[in-house]
């Protein structure tokens, strides 16, 4: 049943929204990425969706598996005593963390979001094992706005996996928010795996406390047109953020992501590695902002993202920026963008191993950086499974589109 503050928040939302409208190219943290396809849709939601069997699943490795097709639950597996985890209606008390009054599509969550996680970790309990969030996308012209809300008490320790699968032309707006309080531990993956004729949005707020130490993990190889969004507070003393990216597309995809990690108080660290692989006519975006706050003194931060192109046509914008108002601290950002090396290739090739083969090991080295530091080997398998499942469409069309 809708609260009264619930549905004072979806009003002020969707006013919000009205005054926003869709994102453009005008606005400087879209500039390389038009809304346009997703806007002129006529969306409509799916009130009652069955459950749907999907490979994604990891009930039975996961101590808890929630299921939600087209935004909705359809299934619980496992133990949900885990210190709160549980599905929810719209977190109302927490909406304050992600932004949905500068941001469009937060707010657009914020209207319709009816059905998510609420996973509250009480002070000193450490889950053993980890959390799987399961979304199922069905269906031309549905959209989903699930709403998944963590909450870590003081000392605790949690791991959580979000993974977003499907089949047909539907649109995902996703919104996660993280509070570490202080001292716990959290570990977050979000595994992007949409059909390749979907639309995703995904926003991660985080906000950390004194000695909190949060680890996010991004993984974006399905989707038409997507952007992910991550966005930090380091809002306590000492607290230390860890986030990994990697996005891999090829044909027509369009793979945005944007990160902001806001350096709020002292002694606190914060280190980005987002990895990109771009074939065909993808593009790739990645756009990362760390700001340091004047009262934040002994700051580190190390920003850096690295991408790799298979073919001539792909294109990849990267832009890492620092925005420091305080002089003691240690900072570092930096971008790469390259080919596969040919000597590797031609060593590879000479040691009797096909070109595609040869190209496949490579990549595979390239993305395995981000890959092998996943502490879920689960995780790992299915993302490593879906790398090489891509891998064979893309390079006979890679050959052809450079020769």
């Amino acid at each position: 049943m809708t609260t009264a503050v619930e549905q004072s928040l979806r009003e002020k939302a969707a006013q919000r929204f009205t005054q926003l409208g869709w994102p453009t190219p005008r606005l400087e943290e879209w500039k390389y990425t038009n809304f346009a396809p997703v806007a002129k849709v006529e969306w409509r939601s799916e009130e009652t969706p069955q459950p749907i069997e999907s490979t994604a699943t990891l009930s039975g490795r996961a101590v808890l598996e929630l299921q939600f097709v087209n935004g909705r639950l359809t299934g619980s597996f496992g133990d949900e005593t885990l210190g709160g985890a549980a599905s929810t209606a719209f977190p109302s008390d927490l909406a304050s963390i992600a932004d949905w009054e500068r941001n469009a599509l937060v707010a657009l969550n914020a209207m319709h979001t009816h059905d998510g996680a609420r996973i509250d970790i009480a002070a000193n309990a450490v889950v053993e094992g980890f959390i799987h969030l399961l979304f199922i996308g069905h269906g031309d012209g549905i959209w989903s706005h699930p709403r998944n809300v963590i909450v870590a008490g003081r000392g605790s320790q949690v791991t959580v996996v979000e993974t977003y699968v499907g089949s047909g032309k539907y649109f995902t707006n996703a919104v996660t928010e993280i509070v570490a309080g202080d001292g716990a531990v959290v570990d977050h993956y979000r595994v992007q795996c949409e059909s390749l004729d979907a639309f995703h949005y995904g926003h991660v707020a985080i906000r950390q406390e004194r000695g909190s130490n949060v680890t996010s993990r991004g993984i974006s190889i399905g989707g038409s047109l997507v952007r992910n969004e991550v966005s930090v507070a380091l809002a306590g003393e000492g607290a230390s953020v860890t986030l990994d990216g990697l996005f891999a597309g090829t044909g027509e995809q369009h793979l945005d992501n944007r990160t902001v990690v806001d350096h709020v108080k002292p002694h606190c660290e914060s280190t980005q590695l987002y990895k990109g692989v771009l074939d065909q006519r993808a593009r790739g975006i990645f756009d990362g902002r760390i700001i340091v706050r004047p009262d934040a003194q002994k700051t580190n931060s190390r920003q850096e993202n690295r991408n790799l192109l298979l073919s001539e046509s792909a294109v990849v914008d990267s832009r890492p920026n620092l925005e420091i108002h305080n002089d003691d601290v240690k900072c570092s950002h930096g971008s790469t963008i390259g080919q596969l090396d040919e000597e590797a290739l031609f060593y590879l090739r000479s040691r009797g191993i096909s070109e595609e083969e040869a190209r496949g090991l490579m990549i595979y080295a390239f993305t395995s950086e981000i890959v092998d530091r996943m502490k879920i080997e689960p995780v790992a398998e299915q993302i490593r499974g879906a790398l090489f499942r891509s891998m064979p469409e893309r390079l006979p069309e890679r050959r052809g589109t450079n020769r």
